[in-house]
């Protein structure tokens, strides 16, 4: 049984449908459709997301690609390669923290589990709702895929993931797939100390270490070495996932 403090903070106990219907305990769903190679940023306004279909195929497959690993593995270059591979539309999770968030990681402070429901719920949201509306884009691929989205998300633990896999129950077309960026800490340490202008500050590479679950034995993830060169990288994302989606065929 779950303290009250604990339910609190749960984002299991957003509702009486116990434990996979967080997707409706969403204070902040998102309605906005998005057709553009990239999804904006979260507006203020707030309703319930569609529910995901295919225009040229209503039983079409949908899959959700999630980028996944502590900071400094390469998510955004990862991901954006990914979503133009694919000719599909591409969201930044960052752009889903809250101000209260960013200053947190900016000083150095991590994120509580309660600091992240919110904004895995909202990502979540709008990775169903870019669904709703295939991108354009994609009918002209010399290689036609799936209809799809291309998100990226620390999703540091195994419950963090969780969070993500609710957008498939409710959407038996729905494909969650998290792509692990596997590096030793002290490469991502060196990668994070070179950057310039990002709020995340390399005393959280550490921090985030120390609370990382990998997904290597969850069904539904597949993990990379990122200790390699960029463009190495994106060409063992690009197979893998090419890889399955064959599957699906």
């Amino acid at each position: 049984m779950l303290s009250t403090e604990q339910a609190s903070s749960s984002p299991y106990m957003a509702t009486t449908r116990p434990p996979l219907s967080l997707q409706n305990g969403s204070r902040n769903s998102l309605s906005r459709r998005y057709s553009s190679a990239t999804v904006p940023p979260p507006s203020s306004s707030s309703s319930t997301a569609s529910t995901p279909n295919s225009h040229h195929n209503p039983n079409a497959m949908q899959h959700i690609w999630i980028v996944t690993g502590p900071a400094g593995c390469g998510k955004t270059t990862v991901a954006q390669g990914l979503a133009k591979e694919l000719h599909l539309p591409y969201i930044e999770g960052d752009d889903y923290h809250s101000k209260s968030n960013r200053e947190k990681m900016s000083n150095s402070i991590p994120l509580t589990d309660a600091d992240r429901w919110d904004w895995l719920i909202q990502l979540r949201e709008a990775a169903i709702s870019a669904l709703t509306t295939p991108s354009s884009s994609s009918t002209n691929s010399p290689r036609p895929v799936p209809p799809g989205v291309v998100a990226t998300c620390s999703a540091l633990k195994h419950k963090y993931r969780d969070v993500i896999r609710v957008a498939a129950y409710d959407h038996p077309s729905v494909k969650i797939h998290f792509i692990y960026l596997r590096a030793p800490e002290e490469v991502l340490l060196q990668r994070v100390r070179q950057r310039k202008g990002h709020y995340m500050k390399s005393t959280m590479v550490h921090s985030q270490f120390e609370m990382l679950e990998e997904p290597d034995s969850e069904w539904d993830a597949l993990s990379i070495d990122c200790a390699a060169s960029p463009a190495e990288v994106q060409r063992r994302v690009n197979f893998i996932v090419r890889q399955k989606l064959d599957e699906y065929k």
